[in-house]
């Protein structure tokens, strides 16, 4: 939606309107001067042109259902295409944090550079996810394309409505990726490599990894399960975290060395520990430049 003012023929002011959609030819009403007159409110009828869409459910798809994708690819504007739901539960790796978006529709629909926030539409025009990324080795559409879905979206928007912002739940703790993980041994896991002062992770007494008197790393608490659900990669972690709120509670399990805890942390939102997060990314763990991802 787009908040702005409408005016009539006149060029008088008719008031505030939320335009979710609006037709070029419903756009070529308003006169060609910049110059409006104030009018007395009066009532206008914004139903009879302006359509909110209506949504649908992102939790009952179903892989080879139709969908159809609405955006600008190339500049191409009002450019629809047509696919079926290739798979769900996809998962995707923040470039700037590192932390997993869970639960991605894949879709064959074309997406191409333009595409990105255009809606994706089921066969009953509701809409049930927005587009936002493809995978391609050229960068031009090669059949993977992906869709946040749409009841994640409304949740986000909700929050920037009465916040201006998006607050995430988060654990506090600088987490290793898989494939660090793997090469110190951990088949298994998230390894924490570091823990933010003053954030639920330190509280609750999670171990970071850190480097004894001779130098010799000695691995910090190891996460293998979150509120009953195993933990064998970062994917599998984000997908519980996702879904909780801030002030929840997250019962985890750990090995700590060579013993199995459980340990229950009441998640914190990360603008409460912003700075702290931002000053614990920048870390380096004793000189030596290990790549994490960061739990925000």
């Amino acid at each position: 939606k787009a908040s702005g003012q409408m005016f009539d023929d006149a060029e008088y002011e008719e008031g505030d309107a939320e335009m979710p959609f609006l037709k070029a030819s419903e756009m070529q009403r308003a006169p060609a001067s910049s110059t409006s007159k104030k009018a007395p409110s009066k009532p206008y009828d914004h139903s009879s042109f302006l359509k909110p869409i209506q949504f649908g459910d992102s939790k009952n798809l179903h892989v080879g259902q139709s969908v159809y994708a609405i955006g600008n690819p190339f500049g191409l504007d009002h450019t629809l295409t047509r696919g079926i739901i290739s798979g769900l539960t996809r998962d995707m790796q923040s470039p700037g944090t590192g932390r997993f978006i869970t639960d991605i529709i894949q879709t064959d629909a074309a997406i191409n550079p333009g595409n990105s926030g255009g809606p994706l539409l089921d066969s009953e025009g509701k809409i049930i996810g927005v587009n936002t990324a493809l995978l391609s080795p050229s960068g031009a559409f090669a059949g993977v394309g992906f869709a946040l879905p749409i009841d994640m979206v409304r949740s986000v928007v909700n929050q920037l409505l009465v916040e201006g912002r998006v607050q995430r739940a988060v654990l506090g703790a600088i987490l290793a990726p898989d494939r660090t993980a793997r090469m110190l041994g951990i088949d298994k896991g998230l390894l924490i490599l570091q823990v933010v002062p003053g954030s639920p992770a330190a509280g609750a007494g999670l171990r970071p990894t850190f480097r004894d008197n001779f130098g010799r790393p000695v691995l910090g608490d190891i996460i293998v399960g979150a509120n009953g659900k195993k933990i064998l990669q970062s994917s599998d972690y984000y997908r519980v975290v996702n879904k909780l709120g801030v002030g929840e509670t997250v019962e985890l399990e750990i090995i700590r060395q060579t013993e199995r805890e459980k340990v229950a942390v009441m998640l914190a939102s990360n603008k409460q520990i912003e700075r702290k997060i931002q000053e614990a990314r920048q870390t380096i763990l004793d000189g030596d430049k290990i790549e994490f991802n960061f739990d925000e």
